[in-house]
């Protein structure tokens, strides 16, 4: 079992930035990957980014440039840096962990870009 705690959303402006962290607890020395998925309301969940346990991150196209994840081990803590937001990246923003065939999610952080 892992156990996923996010925290970091808000309101932002349009152009700002927001850090969210996603801090992991439990059977954390099975874990492959971590990462964000984002979901709007009446749409399915998409990957945002994810980084490995190798290290290798990857993006989707919407966030590439803009977004930076990492992690820090030490914290068992990851991290998503969101810079040049858009109204568009409105929506929760849902940390999971990838333990072999199975994905545990944290409960949300709500990232809302308005003026």
């Amino acid at each position: 079992q892992v156990q996923l705690v996010e925290a970091g959303g808000g309101l932002v402006q349009p152009g700002g930035s927001l850090r969210l962290s996603c801090a992991a607890s439990g059977s954390i020395f099975s874990i492959v990957a971590m990462g964000w998925y984002l979901q709007v309301p009446g749409k399915q969940r998409d990957l945002v980014a994810l980084i490995t346990s190798g290290g290798t991150t990857n993006y989707a196209d919407s966030v590439k440039g803009r977004s930076t994840i990492s992690r820090d081990n030490a914290k068992n803590t990851v991290y998503l840096q969101m810079n040049g937001l858009k109204p568009e990246d409105t929506a929760v923003y849902y940390c999971y962990a990838a333990v072999g065939g199975m994905y545990y999610w944290g409960k949300g952080t709500l990232v809302t870009v308005s003026s």
